[in-house]
């Protein structure tokens, strides 16, 4: 089972702060020049943190972030826990790669229903409708949107990587 935790930050991380900061100096200059409103800094973004198993080295990456309403989901893979692989049976891989999406949707507050975009990558096109045999039954109702993509190889030997997008959108009142 895949293990992750949420945090939160106000600002991205550090990576290349200094050329932030320039090009928000150069945003506060044109929006005085021209009268703009000045934004109140960045929104609030949570993450939900990459957490590999005991004994592994840190990865530089979050499995999802979220700002405002939306989850940004990373790519995962189906790994198979005994192994640190892609399970070897590609159903098992699709069942696998699907489950370690829903724990991160559902880590964020999320559930796969409010998934609005997915990206598979897949080594095999052949393994299409095998991929859609497990990937129905993970949805009620409609689908997101979404594009099976062609690869060449993936990490770890995988057969599928699964990205998306959630939106949370408050309920319709009947």
């Amino acid at each position: 089972m895949r293990r992750c935790h949420l945090s939160k930050c106000a600002l991205p991380c550090g990576h290349g702060a200094a050329r932030r900061s320039s090009g928000l100096w150069l945003l506060a200059a044109l929006a005085v020049a021209t009268g703009a409103p000045l934004a109140q800094g960045a929104p609030e973004r949570s993450y939900v943190e990459h957490v590999g198993p005991p004994g592994s080295k840190p990865l530089p990456f979050s499995d999802a972030v979220l700002t405002q309403d939306t989850l940004y989901v990373a790519g995962h893979l189906g790994i198979d826990p005994r192994t640190g692989n892609a399970a070897a049976d590609a159903t098992t891989e699709a069942r696998l790669v699907l489950e370690a999406v829903r724990h991160t949707v559902e880590t964020a507050g999320f559930a796969m229903d409010d998934l609005v975009s997915v990206t598979v990558f897949c080594t095999d096109l052949g393994l299409y409708d095998t991929f859609n045999s497990v990937y129905q039954g993970y949805f009620h109702g409609r689908y997101p949107a979404r594009a099976f993509i062609g690869a060449d190889k993936l990490v770890r030997g995988a057969h599928f990587e699964v990205l998306g997008v959630a939106v949370k959108t408050p309920r319709k009142l009947p």
